[in-house]
């Protein structure tokens, strides 16, 4: 099964069921993996914790060998239906702490925690004054030590934190606090419209689909304080919200953003693409460049590595507990293509993380808007490991 919400007022990753019901369709036009018959089922699970069980225990009671590249922040009501029922959990968002903390979850990157210690480091090099826009919620309340621990690396000072509504539609109030605290002060430096420029300022955001409405405002309010330097990370900006407000004229022209994976027009995403246009019969959902779709399929590859792995052991019918067995031997590492590191889960995988003990793959990408277009600021991956190694949660 992959759920993911749809239709909500908050974040929504339809492509991330789409991308999955693309996948089954390729594979099975090829004979299966190893002959065997991959069939996906599909929930919406509606930004909403009663929702989330209600997909989890659909898939226990559809008999669902495991949960593949889902998106849910509601962990603790998804993942003990799974845990009883012994049915893993592989290639989530990372939307929830519980991904990086049951035995049962199998995570392909290092979720939040990751992107923001990323687009912390990110920011340290050119900002000496930073605030974080987020949700207020439960969820982002973890992000400012996390944004920090990434600025520290860099010896720079904590973010001004700035709880924003999930689901609101006008951030002007956040907009002007967050100008406000780092220091984009008209008198001193003019207005961006007559040219001024708060050097060494910079406001990052992460809002998830209302990203888009925060740098509405953004652009609005922008024109009459002096022009600073803005951020995010893949999730809460993408190439449509780019073109969206404006592309290289817009708001979000220079912004530093921070990704799990390659950008979206690296060539190692080619086989996904192939798959997408010959697949998904034009589905509108599925935008490649999502990180949702992109982790999902990411999760089905590792899907297909295991079940490889069983068909070399001679297992014919596969069962939730041999997928866990052969997820947690670790008999290879599954090649993603290079959109990951190599990735196991063994015991002696497991990065020592506070508070994330399931993180095996610490790294991100810096990526940048240039001419309107989102491409890599940095050859390879960076490892934020040791920067979430060292965070402090009440910082």
């Amino acid at each position: 099964m992959t759920w993911a919400p749809e239709g909500t007022k908050a974040t929504n990753m339809p492509g991330m069921p789409a991308m999955a019901q693309a996948y089954a369709r390729w594979v099975n036009s090829r004979g299966g993996i190893r002959g065997h018959h991959l069939r996906v089922l599909t929930c919406n699970e509606r930004n909403d914790s009663v929702s989330a069980a209600q997909c989890a225990q659909r898939a226990v009671d559809r008999g669902a060998v495991a949960v593949v590249g889902s998106y849910s922040q509601f962990g603790r009501s998804f993942m003990s239906p799974l845990e009883v029922k012994g049915v893993p959990f592989i290639g989530g968002y990372g939307a929830s702490d519980e991904e990086f903390e049951s035995p049962l979850s199998y995570p392909v990157n290092g979720g939040q925690a990751s992107l923001l210690a990323g687009n912390g480091r990110q920011l340290a090099r050119d900002c000496r004054r930073v605030a974080l826009v987020r949700p207020d919620t439960i969820q982002g309340d973890q992000m400012p030590s996390l944004l920090n621990s990434g600025l520290e690396s860099g010896s720079r000072d904590t973010a001004k934190d700035i709880k924003a509504p999930e689901d609101g539609t006008d951030y002007s109030s956040e907009v002007n606090r967050a100008l406000d605290g780092v220091g984009a002060d008209p008198a001193v430096y003019g207005t961006s419209e007559a040219g001024g420029k708060a050097k060494g300022s910079c406001v990052t955001a992460s809002l998830g689909d209302h990203t888009d409405a925060f740098f509405d405002s953004f652009r609005r309010l922008q024109e009459d304080s002096p022009k600073v330097r803005v951020a995010s990370v893949l999730g809460s900006v993408g190439q449509a919200l780019v073109n969206r407000t404006g592309g290289k004229s817009g708001p979000l022209e220079g912004a530093d953003i921070t990704g799990w994976y390659p950008a979206a027009g690296d060539s190692r995403w080619a086989p996904m693409r192939k798959v997408i246009n010959d697949f998904a019969f034009n589905d509108n959902r599925i935008d490649p460049a999502d990180q949702g779709a992109q982790t999902t399929w990411i999760a089905y590859t590792v899907l297909r590595s295991m079940i490889e792995q069983l068909d070399d052991r001679g297992v014919e019918d596969i069962t939730p507990h041999d997928l866990q067995t052969a997820l947690d031997r670790g008999d290879r590492a599954v090649d993603t293509g290079g959109l990951t590191p190599k990735l196991r889960w063994r015991e002696d995988d497991m990065l020592a993380v506070q508070d994330f003990p399931r993180i095996v793959n610490g790294t991100v990408t810096y990526q940048i808007v240039r001419d309107g277009e989102l491409v890599s600021a940095q050859h390879g991956f960076v490892n934020v490991t040791k920067t979430l190694e060292r965070r402090r949660p009440d910082s």
